[in-house]
Formats: structure tokens, C-alpha cells, sequence
């Protein structure tokens, strides 16, 4: 891989620990404002949100900026939002820089991930952005336990002027390091989201959401599940929950190659397949420590290996708006995640904790019934000559000219 991609990989880190540290943070936040553990888990619903609302409004009014000066910008944002956070002596103006956080996140992700294809040949398109993404895996694997372990000595506000040095060291880095990246040529706003009107564009979106919706619903209250399970708590649940940050990475950076070489249809086959079995099964695999540890790691393999695939699957879909459909993407992970605290919490209050893996993997198997839908060919039109032919999910590559 290009080094350049590496660079890319440091801002999705410094971008992915920002948005997620609020979950290392909370205790101390909740100490240092005299809020409820309830209310500050508010800061990560609040970047959700933005988050959603804002990555395909922003890909489209900066769908014309040259892309190294739009990555630039958006770790900026992020950075300055991060600097917000780290002076804010209240929860209101708090709340407010997570939001400002968010936006530069919204528009970085999906940038980020578009110019790494740029930047590699269309063979290596799948590990390109497994690699960004493993940057976002990596955040979870080190930034999230960094900011739980530094919140005690330095307090929620010395952990945001460290993410916003982090941030801004991303920013110059990408700005030495890029070359100048050309945008798309330039279409009207109407032709820009019409591809998000195609059926196929549609149901990979609606995979998303429900893949997101099923692993969250139980993530989010994986600490308590482990309890009930196998019986741990404190130390032994954090050393779990590194099984599953480095499953994930380790599934972020396999699915790269694995989709370069034998195509979406294949692969996401197997994950989906493979996803629903393991989050039926949680409750008895995770019944002693060894096991939850064998199974959060695999889980979390399985889970961000869909990333570089559908990812990959977008872009083929839809080259020339590949930015906004990557945005529109980001949006669905983010909507999955939001829905997911309410679902969980409604089946938590019916049926009780244990319950909730099985009951999840129906909404797996919701996705795997549409993944096959959505992987049948569309019926064929002819074509006009010298026409350039979308590739098809099970196709390596993005396209071809019609001869």
C-alpha cells in the first residue's frame, strides 16, 4: 500500500478516537459536571446525530473542493471542536463542541476512504479501504481504553486537549504528505443524489443500518451481558473488550484482501452467514472466560469485516457519486447505532438481559435475506456502444468499457 494511505489511516485514528472517547471519558465527565452517567452518554448520541444529519449535506456542498484541502479542513474542524470541548466549563457548551466535533468527523470518514481508492490500483481498491477503517478499528483498540485510563489524572479536559493535538498533528501531516486530489467533475445537486434513489443503493444502505442496529443493541450492554454470562466484571470485561477491538481490527484488515480476491458476493455471503450464527449463540459462548474471549474476538471480526465490501459495492455502484454515497453510508452506521440504545433498551425491559443476543441476530437475519435480494442482478438493457459498464458485486473490479 501506498504511504500516502497510511497518512489517510492516522486522521480516520485521530477522527475515530475522537468520536468514540466520550465512551472512556464518561465517568469523569459525570464527576466534573455533576451530571448523571445518563446524561453525559448524551455527548455520544448528540455526535451521532450530527454526524448522520450532516455527512451527505456536507459531501454534497463540498463535493466541488479539491479533496486534500477538504480532509485538511474537516481535521481541523474536528481538532478545533476537540480544543471547544477541552475549555468548556459546562455540559450545554460541552454538548455544543461535540457537535462541532462531529461535523468535521461527518466529512473526513468518507473523504478519507474515496481518496485512498484514488490513490491505489483498482487491485488494491479493498485493502485501500479496509485500511482506512482500520484506523476507526484501532481507536477502539487503543484510544477508547487510553482516554477511560488518562480521565483520572487529567480530568475530561486534559483528554480533549490531547485528542485536539492529536487531531491537529493529523491535519499537517495529511497536508505535507497528500498530493492535490482532483473532485469528481461537477454535477447539478439533483443528478449529485440521484443515484441514492437506485434499489440496489437502497437496500447496501439498509444493510447497514440493520447489520449496526443488530451489533450495537447488544455492544451497548455487552458490560452487564458478560456479568450475567460469565459471571466477571472490572478488569476481566476490559480485557474482553479487547479481544473484541482486536478481532475487529484484525476482520477490517483480512476483509480488504479477501474482497480484492474473491469479490463482494462471496464474501459477504460467508459474514453475514457466519455474523447471525455467532450473535445467536453469545449467550452459551460467552458462558466462561475463555470462551467470551474466543467469541468477542471472532464477533468483532465478523462484524467490521463488512466494512471494506460494502464500501467497495458502493463505489462500484455509483463512481462519479461515490463521495456522497460513502457520506450517505457513514450517515446509515450512525442511525444503526442511535436505534440501537432503544432497541436494545425495549427488549432489555420485556425480556430481560440474556435474551438480547438471540433476539439481535433475528435482525441479522432481516440483513442476510436482504443481502441476497440485494445481490441479484438487475435485468439487463442493452447497451450503447462505447458505454461504461458498473462492475457487479461479485466482480473485483469497479468497471469496464464496453467494447
Amino acid at each position: 500500500m501506498s504511504a500516502r494511505t497510511y497518512l489517510l489511516t492516522a486522521g480516520a485514528f485521530a477522527i475515530g478516537t475522537s468520536g468514540y472517547i466520550v465512551s472512556g471519558v464518561l465517568p469523569a465527565v459525570s464527576r466534573e459536571l455533576n451530571v448523571s452517567h445518563a446524561t453525559a452518554g448524551q455527548l455520544l448520541t448528540a455526535f451521532a446525530i450530527a454526524y448522520a444529519i450532516s455527512s451527505p449535506l456536507l459531501a454534497a456542498v463540498t463535493g466541488r473542493w479539491e479533496r486534500r484541502t477538504l480532509l485538511v479542513t474537516a481535521l481541523g474542524v474536528s481538532a478545533v471542536g476537540n480544543l471547544f470541548a477541552a475549555l468548556a466549563p459546562n455540559y450545554p457548551l460541552l454538548l455544543a463542541a461535540r457537535v462541532v466535533s462531529a461535523l468535521g468527523a461527518a466529512v473526513y470518514t468518507p473523504a478519507a476512504t474515496l481518496v485512498a481508492t484514488v490513490l491505489s490500483t483498482p487491485d488494491r481498491r479493498g485493502r485501500a479501504v479496509a485500511l482506512v477503517f482500520g484506523g476507526l478499528t484501532f481507536s477502539l483498540v487503543f484510544g477508547v481504553p487510553a482516554g477511560n485510563l488518562l480521565g483520572g489524572p487529567l480530568g475530561y479536559q486534559g483528554v480533549f486537549w490531547l485528542i485536539a493535538g492529536v487531531t491537529a498533528v493529523a491535519a499537517v501531516a495529511v497536508r505535507l504528505g497528500l498530493p492535490r486530489v482532483e473532485p469528481p467533475p461537477g454535477v447539478r445537486l439533483r443528478e449529485r443524489f440521484a443515484p441514492a434513489a437506485d434499489r440496489r443503493v437502497v437496500m447496501v444502505l439498509m444493510l447497514t443500518v440493520l447489520v449496526c442496529l443488530a451489533v450495537f443493541t447488544v455492544f451497548n450492554y455487552i458490560a452487564p451481558l458478560l456479568t450475567a454470562t460469565a459471571h466477571v466484571d472490572g478488569a476481566v470485561i476490559s480485557g474482553l473488550l479487547v479481544a473484541y477491538g482486536v478481532g475487529g481490527a484484525f476482520g477490517n484488515w483480512a476483509s480488504g484482501r479477501l474482497t480484492d480476491r474473491f469479490g463482494i458476493r462471496k464474501l459477504l455471503l460467508v459474514l453475514f452467514s457466519s455474523f447471525t450464527v455467532v450473535l445467536a449463540t453469545l449467550p452459551l459462548t460467552t458462558s466462561t472466560v475463555a470462551g467470551a474471549a474466543v467469541a468477542l474476538f471472532v464477533w468483532g471480526a465478523l462484524t467490521w469485516a463488512s466494512n471494506p465490501p460494502i464500501q467497495t459495492w458502493l463505489i462500484a455502484l455509483a463512481p462519479a457519486n461515490s463521495g456522497l454515497l460513502l457520506s450517505l453510508n457513514a450517515s446509515a452506521i450512525y442511525l444503526g447505532v442511535g436505534l440501537s440504545g432503544v432497541v436494545g433498551g425495549v427488549v432489555i425491559s420485556w425480556v430481560g438481559l440474556v435474551p438480547l443476543a438471540p433476539i439481535a441476530s433475528l435482525l441479522a437475519v432481516v440483513a442476510l435475506v436482504l443481502l441476497v435480494l440485494a445481490l441479484r442482478p438487475p435485468r439487463q438493457e442493452p447497451a450503447e456502444p462505447n458505454a461504461l459498464v458498473v462492475a457487479s458485486p461479485d466482480s473485483g473490479s469497479f468497471a469496464k468499457q464496453w467494447k
